[in-house]
């Protein structure tokens, strides 16, 4: 029973880099816009 060699760290790195800003970006433009809208209620 052969166990497969781990993948190397900075692949895993760029890998968790890639995710958080496939979620992150739209995320922060989503914010973003909702604070715009939000501030011309107070305006």
């Amino acid at each position: 029973m052969a166990r497969e060699a781990p993948a190397p760290v900075h692949n895993n790195i760029l890998k968790l880099a890639l995710a958080w800003g496939f979620v992150g970006i739209p995320l922060a433009w989503g914010v973003i816009q909702t604070l715009a809208n939000a501030l011309k209620l107070f305006q």
